[in-house]
């Protein structure tokens, strides 16, 4: 019988819009595992750390070697027979650290019917036919793009930046400010359905401008952004300041040069995090992560339909056709987490103002803890899961026990924890303010654990 408590060997991919050297998390974490096949170069960006048994960068186990994927497929009791009967045999999730230095691309991840569509008609650009909702969860301060604005906020936009107006369309534009102006206080579905109509028109006249017209525009923008100040883009709006998006705009522009993006970026929600704070978006649903770094959780699945800030392959009308155009205010689009039931805190935990939190979105694949247990001997234990989990620690250390296993815990470990079994989680701070933070991804199928979202 396989010991349900392993330290797992996750391999960190460099793209260009990673951090570089020890300023990622991504490559700190990959470097407290020791492996002769990597060590961290100062001048090479780190951009994930991949957790699970994804065939394009599978987990091993420290000890024999083995694949993640190895293992749970030669004893699915690790993953739980509800969890292997529904899912098959691996992990249904995919954990991930991300470490932000360059913006991502303008993107959105399909949903699984368009996937095996689009896997069956490009499998080199769509490597996997699943869908791929996620959760992004910050560790150190974040910023990114998420949803379509307030249909308001979008309107002062078309009309106070005139080279969005300009790539839009005059037409375009006015149309969609007619629409919006008539519904303004009109909540119905055939209002609502009226909107995303319009908004889906006027973005999909956006991406649809020349590459000529939009480098145009482009001078235009970035020089009214560098000497309009505050007052650039009217000002801005409520959520968005003119200097924020001016200084976006010039930080955006010095990394990719004229691109669609910098337009699009006036269609969404431009977001900041807090450690702890998280976005979950769902399957179709625009967004573009732009600095910071963060835990992320998602299906296991690895497509992407990119559409700007990004020398990879671009899908413009299949990110155009594929979006829910789904508006909100970016309060709504955060996820609001709660206490963890399951988990129980010792009496010197409780006294610290430890935690134990969970966030539960509205799918069944995964869901994620947040532990955080100050001072020594602060002790969290967890009940047993009817499925598979997977542990990092992000800052502090202690140890980890499954049964009679114990094991030590610092910054960048990670653990694969079979089913059923209960875990212990212990800080071994030297001072009361001593801080041991981990994160818990898992899956259970038979049992409902609901938060709040």
């Amino acid at each position: 019988m396989q010991v349900p408590l392993i330290r797992l060997q996750c391999g960190a991919n460099s793209y260009e819009w990673g951090k570089k050297g020890n300023s990622s998390a991504v490559a700190r974490f990959a470097a407290a595992t020791p492996s002769a096949n990597f060590s961290i170069q100062d001048d090479r960006p780190y951009a994930e750390l991949w957790m699970g048994t994804h065939p394009s960068n599978p987990s091993k186990d420290v000890a024999t070697g083995r694949t993640l994927l190895d293992l749970v497929q030669d004893n699915q009791a690790l993953l739980a027979p509800s969890v292997a009967a529904r899912y098959g045999a691996k992990v249904p999730f995919l954990f991930k650290v991300l470490s932000v230095n360059k913006a991502l691309s303008i993107q959105a991840h399909p949903n699984k019917k368009l996937a095996e569509q689009l896997h069956a008609k490009d499998p080199k650009n769509y490597p996997d036919d699943n869908h791929k909702p996620e959760m992004a969860i910050a560790i150190t301060p974040f910023e990114g793009l998420c949803g379509f604005r307030p249909l308001d906020e979008i309107a002062h936009f078309l009309e106070s930046v005139p080279p969005l107006r300009q790539l839009v369309g005059e037409d375009h534009a006015k149309e969609f400010t007619d629409v919006v102006g008539k519904t303004r206080e009109n909540g119905s579905e055939e209002a609502v359905e009226q909107n995303k109509k319009v908004l889906q028109k006027v973005f999909g006249a956006l991406m649809s401008s020349t590459e000529a017209d939009m480098a145009a525009a482009t001078k235009v923008l970035v020089e009214s952004a560098a000497s309009a100040g505050r007052d650039f883009a009217g000002g801005g709006v409520a959520a968005t300041s003119g200097s924020t998006l001016a200084e976006l705009v010039t930080r955006l522009h010095g990394q990719f040069g004229p691109d669609y993006g910098l337009f699009v970026l006036f269609f969404l929600n431009f977001v900041t995090l807090q450690p702890g704070e998280a976005l979950f978006l769902r399957a179709d649903d625009i967004h573009a992560y732009v600095s910071g770094d963060i835990v992320e959780c998602m299906a296991s699945s690895d497509n992407v339909v990119r559409a700007g800030f990004t020398p990879k392959f671009k899908d413009v009308d299949t990110l155009v056709s594929m979006l829910t155009y789904s508006y909100a205010p970016i309060d709504e689009q955060k996820m609001h987490p709660a206490d963890y039931p399951y988990a129980t805190l010792n009496r010197i935990a409780y006294s610290s103002g430890s935690s134990v939190t969970l966030y539960d979105p509205p799918i069944d694949e995964f869901s994620v803890v947040r532990t955080t247990l100050r001072g020594n001997g602060a002790k969290a234990t967890f009940d047993p899961l009817d499925g598979p989990s997977i542990i990092i620690c992000t800052a502090g250390k202690g140890k980890i026990s499954v049964g009679p296993t114990v094991q030590e815990v610092k910054e960048g470990y990670v653990f694969f924890v079979g089913a059923t079994a209960e875990c212990v989680l212990e800080c071994e701070g030297e001072s009361d303010d001593d801080e041991f933070i981990t994160f818990k991804a898992f899956c259970e199928v038979e049992e409902n654990r609901n938060g709040t979202f």
